[in-house]
């Protein structure tokens, strides 16, 4: 079995902290998800992560005009300089200081980022296309001045509109505008008279009018105007005003009761004015004349921040309190993007039988179900009333069981999408373990109040009976994929199996020297494994009863402290075990995660470790970092629990303030999350495999990279090159290369035509696998499309026998493009079909004509002898008529 997993995408947060940004088609939206980015296309209905990692939580993202350039930085500062389309880290990069507001000018020249109250105009690195002559110029970060004029933090940057302007909003109740370059008569301008702090400036498009809004909810218009005059004021008509500058002409209030705004934006080319508040209420108005458009409640927190797209069709709005993340159509008052990740720590997840999709259960009380390919939340479930905690598939892969704490277990139709069986046993009490027969007639469940294992009937929904024999609460259940056996592990340190379908329904206790917290059973329903609470893998013989191997992974999985720790990594006590383990599709390998940073990877058969993954880099969560330092810890204990500056601003307290009080909740203190793994599973395929998270589901394939293809690097692929190629070199398969690089449709039918009917299987079996999937739907227009059947079907037949495995191990990836396949032959099949039909009628009706046209030569030879001959001699005589009718 293949091992060089590496990361591939991130599901389960949408949306954590910082700013979101649209690309310059709109079509794309970069959200910050903890230390990563992820990338959500609205059009194709599908999201990507970036494969880099910060150390720490982004604070703030920045997209180049043109779109190829990625800059994130994290709460210390630390920038990544990243490739869009190659999906590539290009620069590293310290500003040395928290940034708190970063954006890039509209020529794609400069970039501005506010570092608390400092801040920094810095070059855009060079590309080719940013060049009249094409050079590549490349000298990242240079600076190229600097302000520091504010009192307080920086809250935002914008630029003008000719990118010769740009205007800084602080905390200190002002709004400074700043020039690029030294301009003729113009100074550095205060903007002063809000009375809280100021969210956020924009210039209007023709650059006359600036509106700046504060936190308390105050919107002031500025124009560059003179001193108003009274009106006993003798003033000389021929004067010019005097006195010009930036002065307040309007003023207005959102008035939204107690609420405060969190965050605004501004569309320049349509006056567009969005407004995020603190009571998850966002309001949409027109400027000049502030006319409000639509109000929407869409969370019951916080909104974060908020941003418009190009065209100024679409709102993106970020709520990091319940990691909501919305895309909202004004105009037709309809989503484009709804998205939702768990509220609280996921406790399991599990692999549908086609691999297609991936259901995740939390303590949030909520079921949700996730497409692999796409990343997005297909359905939620919410019946249950408190944590689930198990969640388990039928073999067939249309029915979902789940447990939870709210002793039920209940059945879901994936079909329709509705829970048809709820199962509840006779007292009340918690599930914590379940499984289900692979023939979907009987699902268990165990508790940790009683030491019993319950089973139902799933068709009538009955309790059947309940198993007695474990001392202690019961921790982990599996059904064999034979459906024989049933393996059980409980707090009482014994695992036991389970003959349930027998009369005696025998039990055969395994003894262990801890805990057991989960057991596997290998796919040949051979082998058992336990994971108990020392850190021991034990692997079993199920026939015999039988301990075959073991292995301890106390070393393997130590990794990382909490930040409260007083020892490190290697040294302390919590954590050194697996709380979850699962076989691979093959039974070659044992995947095994627990309250650690590592996820393992164990050959089965030479009982060794063959992989560590490390799930988490980031230093923002506790359970991260290796070692004590010093510089971390101060008179009030680790620097990161320390909250610096909660008493003096509001924002910085706890969100659930206690009543009355104004300066939110003094007991409240700063918490991190601590990075653990609740669940494993590998994929049905065994390409993948995915990992319950405290940053998220995280997915590990073996075909995460983008294929890279040498010709894209050579600047000589033309079409005259490529004619040359075909006709010149007689290389069909570079040709055919050459031309789907290119994307011409002409190019690429000429050359698909130019194939030899005997070449197509060794053209197709070279045919990198990045154009697969171009190549198989090309086809497959041609063969909707052109009168050279056998042609078609030869390349159809060529590409499905040598690139068979790559297409059933990215079936979702192709699946358009098969079922455009199968529409083409079916299509192909009736068509020939329909000929064959009319051919066989066009036929029969020849050769009824004929026989039609005999009769009648028949029948006139007979009129022509009655006519001649008398009737009488005609009725005596039968070979004269016979003789005439031939003659």
């Amino acid at each position: 079995m293949k091992t060089n997993f590496n990361f591939s995408n991130l599901l389960g947060t949408v949306y954590c902290q910082g700013n979101l940004l649209f690309n310059p088609d709109g079509t794309h939206l970069f959200s910050p998800v903890g230390n990563r980015v992820t990338v959500f296309n609205l059009v194709d209905n599908k999201s990507f992560t970036f494969p880099f990692a910060h150390r720490k939580n982004i604070a703030r993202l920045g997209l180049s005009p043109q779109g190829n350039l990625l800059l994130s930085v994290d709460e210390d500062g630390y920038a990544i300089l990243t490739n869009v389309p190659r999906r590539i880290p290009i620069y590293h990069f310290s500003f040395k200081s928290p940034i708190t507001a970063l954006s890039f000018s509209p020529c794609g020249k400069y970039f501005v980022v506010g570092l608390q109250r400092k801040i920094e105009v810095w070059h855009v690195p060079s590309t080719p296309d940013a060049n009249a002559d094409g050079e590549l110029e490349f000298a990242p970060f240079v600076r190229h001045h600097t302000h520091t004029q504010h009192f307080d933090e920086v809250s935002s940057i914008e630029w003008s509109s000719d990118s010769r302007f740009f205007v800084s909003s602080s905390k200190d109740l002002t709004s400074r505008i700043w020039s690029v370059e030294p301009e003729e008569n113009f100074t550095p301008t205060v903007l002063a008279g809000h009375k809280q702090a100021v969210v956020g400036t924009w210039f209007s498009e023709d650059q006359e009018t600036l509106y700046t809004v504060s936190k308390d909810g105050a919107l002031f218009e500025w124009k560059y105007v003179g001193r108003p005059r009274n009106d006993d004021e003798m003033v000389d008509d021929e004067d010019e005003p005097t006195d010009l500058r930036w002065r307040i002409v309007n003023r207005h209030y959102f008035m939204q009761n107690n609420a405060h705004v969190c965050c605004v934006a501004f569309h320049a080319p349509s006056n567009l004015l969005v407004a995020g508040f603190s009571n998850g209420i966002f309001g949409l108005y027109e400027l000049p004349e502030f006319n409000m458009i639509h109000t929407l409640s869409i969370s019951q927190n916080n909104i974060d921040f908020v941003t418009i797209n190009r065209t100024g069709e679409w709102l993106a709005f970020g709520a990091s309190r319940l990691g909501q993340l919305l895309v909202w159509e004004w105009q037709s008052e309809s989503y484009i993007l709804k998205q939702q990740g768990h509220f609280d720590s996921m406790n399991a997840l599990v692999y549908s039988p086609d691999g297609q999709r991936v259901v995740t259960a939390a303590d949030d009380g909520k079921i949700k179900v996730w497409d692999v390919e796409s990343g997005f939340c297909v359905v939620t479930f919410t019946e249950h009333s408190s944590g689930v905690t198990a969640c388990e598939f039928t073999k067939k892969g249309n029915v979902l069981f789940t447990a939870s704490l709210d002793g039920s277990v209940r059945a879901w139709d994936l079909v329709r999408y509705r829970n048809f069986r709820t199962f509840t046993a006779p007292t009340r009490l918690s599930f914590s373990c379940m499984a289900v027969d692979p023939s979907g007639e009987v699902v268990v469940a165990g508790s940790l109040d009683s030491f019993d294992i319950h089973i139902w009937s799933v068709q009538t929904g009955q309790l059947l009976d309940r198993l007695s024999g474990h001392e202690g609460p019961v921790s982990a259940l599996a059904f064999a994929p034979d459906g024989g056996i049933l393996a059980s592990g409980s707090w009482d340190r014994t695992a036991r199996l389970w003959s349930v379908f027998s009369r005696t329904q025998t039990s055969e206790p395994l003894q262990l020297q801890a805990d057991v917290l989960d057991v596997a059973i290998r796919p040949d329903s051979q082998q058992l494994a336990v994971s108990t609470l020392d850190g021991q893998l034990t692997f079993w013989s199920i026939s015999d009863a039988e301990q075959v191997a073991g292995l301890d992974g106390r070393r393997d999985v130590s990794g990382g402290r909490s930040v409260g720790g007083r020892r490190t990594a290697a040294n302390t006590a919590s954590g050194k075990s697996f709380g979850s383990i699962k076989y691979s599709t093959d039974g070659s390998c044992l995947l095994a995660g627990g309250n650690s940073k590592y996820i393992c990877l164990y050959s089965v058969n030479s009982m060794v470790l063959l992989k560590k993954f490390t799930v988490s880099v980031n230093l923002s969560a506790s359970g991260t970092q290796e070692f004590l330092s010093s510089k971390l810890l101060t008179e009030a204990g680790p620097a990161a629990l320390v909250d610096e500056d909660a008493l003096s601003d509001a924002e910085g307290r706890g969100l659930d303030a206690l009543p009355g009080s104004k300066r939110g909740d003094p007991s409240a203190r700063k918490k991190l999350p601590e990075i653990r793994i609740t669940s494993v599973g590998f994929s049905p395929a065994g390409t993948s495999f995915c990992a319950a998270s405290t940053e998220g589901l995280l997915i590990y394939s073996l075909d995460n990279k983008l294929q890279f293809d040498p010709f894209d690097l050579n600047m000589e692929i033309t079409p005259a090159s490529t004619l040359a190629v075909l006709q010149g070199e007689k290389d069909y398969l570079k040709a055919l290369v050459m031309a789907f690089r290119l994307n011409e449709a002409s190019l690429i039918k000429a050359v698909f035509q130019a194939v030899p009917h005997r070449e197509i299987e060794l053209v197709v079996q070279g045919v990198p696998g990045v154009y697969v999937s171009r190549l198989l739907r090309f086809v497959a227009a041609q063969t909707e499309t052109s009168p050279h059947i056998e042609f078609c079907l030869l390349w159809i037949k060529a590409i499905v026998d040598k690139h068979g495995a790559w297409l059933s191990a990215n079936r979702a990836r192709v699946d358009v493009e098969l079922r455009v396949v199968s529409r083409a032959v079916g299509r192909m099949k009736d068509d020939v079909r329909k000929l064959g039909s009319e051919n066989g009628y066009m036929v029969d009706y020849l050769l009824g004509q004929g026989q039609e046209k005999s009769q009648k030569k028949e029948s006139a030879g007979e009129q022509k002898t009655l006519e001649w001959g008398d009737a009488g001699e005609a009725e005596e005589s039968s070979g004269d008529e016979e003789w005439l009718g031939l003659d």
